[in-house]
């Protein structure tokens, strides 16, 4: 199902968007956030208590086979997808807060996401399907070095570290868009006789924690602008390293079936991100209009 030059592509692609992150972070920037941490705990709760939780009913209200309840649950346990950082700005969220997101949830991951699949996805493995904790931990690693060496290279050199992080965002949806374009007409049987469960699951898993995200933030007072950020970050999951972790966990028709799922997450989450993000920035061009006419 996935060809070696795409699964090329995704360890390219995941290089290039953490090294972008990395880019765009200083240790100034944490400590900023930390000051007012009430936005990232919403956040990490709504990314690591939230949305596997959702995963995990929405495996069971559409009875998803077990091989397929592992891939939406493995995706709804992963951390923000840095994608969420550009759609964040074309919104005119806080892009401040959504990359620091983005990155709190990724140094989180090393423990919320094996914990999050063996709660939530344990009651679906079986003998043949069992996600080893291992490949799940070594993704989340080796994912981490290019963050590191992109904050090195910010440390030293501001402007560089700039084009990287620009580099590393626009690279995220350009591939992204690649794997759909070659993946999609080559498996075009496959999705044609795909259960119509499977399409709710994936694109639903994005679209309801866009709208929980939403929800929880503006029940915490934290603003529309921020409560937009919160829930970009929460619908948004690093898809790339959930297709990473399957591919490196599993082999053969098992393999197929539980990448269905991440793949299909990437391709309509890109979609409903775009809607979402033209709906955020209508809202929050007009909030800025009135405090201007208020001044």
């Amino acid at each position: 199902m996935v060809s070696q030059t795409e699964q090329l592509l995704l360890a390219l692609m995941i290089g290039v968007i953490m090294l972008g992150m990395g880019s765009s972070l200083t240790w100034r920037d944490f400590r900023r956030a930390f000051k007012r941490p009430q936005a990232i705990l919403i956040g990490f709760a709504s990314q690591y208590v939230l949305m596997p939780l959702i995963g995990f009913l929405l495996a069971i209200v559409l009875q998803l086979p077990p091989p397929l309840a592992v891939g939406l649950i493995l995706i709804a346990s992963m951390p923000g997808g840095s994608t969420s950082n550009i759609f964040t700005y074309f919104s005119k969220g806080d892009l401040a807060l959504s990359v620091t997101m983005t990155t709190f949830s990724t140094l989180a991951a090393f423990v919320m996401t094996p914990v999050a699949i063996l709660l939530y996805a344990s009651r679906f493995m079986t003998s043949e399907i069992s996600v080893g904790m291992g490949s799940v931990i070594s993704g989340l690693f080796v994912m981490l070095i290019p963050v590191i060496i992109g904050m090195f290279i910010r440390r030293r050199n501001a402007n560089v570290g700039a084009v990287l992080e620009l580099i590393g965002g626009i690279m995220g949806v350009v591939i992204i868009l690649v794997l759909i374009l070659s993946w999609v007409p080559r498996n075009a049987s496959l999705l044609a006789t795909t259960p119509w469960q499977v399409y709710v699951a994936a694109a639903g898993i994005g679209a309801i924690g866009f709208f929980f995200g939403l929800i929880t933030a503006t029940l915490s007072k934290l603003g529309f602008r921020r409560s937009a950020t919160v829930s970009l970050e929460t619908g948004i999951q690093n898809g790339p390293l959930a297709l990473s972790i399957v591919l490196l966990s599993f082999t053969g028709a098992i393999a197929n079936d539980i990448v269905l799922i991440p793949v299909l997450y990437s391709l309509f989450i890109v979609i409903i991100s775009s809607g979402v993000t033209m709906i955020y920035r209508r809202i929050n061009n007009q909030l800025q209009q009135r405090t201007v006419a208020l001044l």
